[in-house]
């Protein structure tokens, strides 16, 4: 029992430590307190992949009584402390990712164009942003081909957890 909690209580100071180094990146004034608007930056660089959905509802968990635009971080660090701790908004898996793009490569060729690639992510489900949809394509879309190869972006972008 007492070497299952010294486990947790190792891990909660690990984390402590991985989420005020996050903050402190945005937080520009060191004061304690980041834009609202660089909440979602600061969660999926520890790993964390929420919808716009739940980020949304978790940035009104984190918004005092009266909004002021900004989020302090003695909210911040206890809600982001559980979230890591229960493993919440984990990345999706790499098969089911290869699933979703072979879904997609109705040919079977192994690559989306990049008007392929612009179609699906602006006009299904929950549609990328201008800038998201920009940052994708730098990232995603061979400059010569003007395609997308699904497989490597994949082995590219997916975190090992191990």
């Amino acid at each position: 029992m007492a070497d299952e909690k010294d486990r947790e209580e190792t891990a909660v100071a690990e984390f402590h430590k991985k989420i005020k180094e996050a903050f402190e990146v945005f937080d520009h004034e060191s004061n304690n307190t980041v834009d609202v608007r660089e909440i979602g930056t600061i969660i999926r660089s520890l790993g964390c992949c929420p919808s716009e959905g739940e980020l949304h509802d978790l940035i009104a968990e984190l918004e005092e009584e009266e909004p002021t635009g900004y989020i302090r971080f003695e909210k911040f660090l206890p809600v982001m402390t559980e979230i890591l701790l229960e493993r919440r908004y984990r990345p999706i898996p790499e098969d089911v990712l290869l699933r979703a793009f072979e879904v997609l490569d109705t040919a079977k060729r192994g690559f989306l164009t990049k008007d392929e690639l612009i179609k699906y992510m602006t006009e299904e489900g929950e549609p990328f942003s201008q800038e998201e949809m920009e940052e994708m394509l730098s990232a995603a879309i061979d400059p010569e081909s003007n395609s997308i190869n699904y497989k490597d972006y994949i082995s590219m972008m997916v975190i090992d957890e191990n």
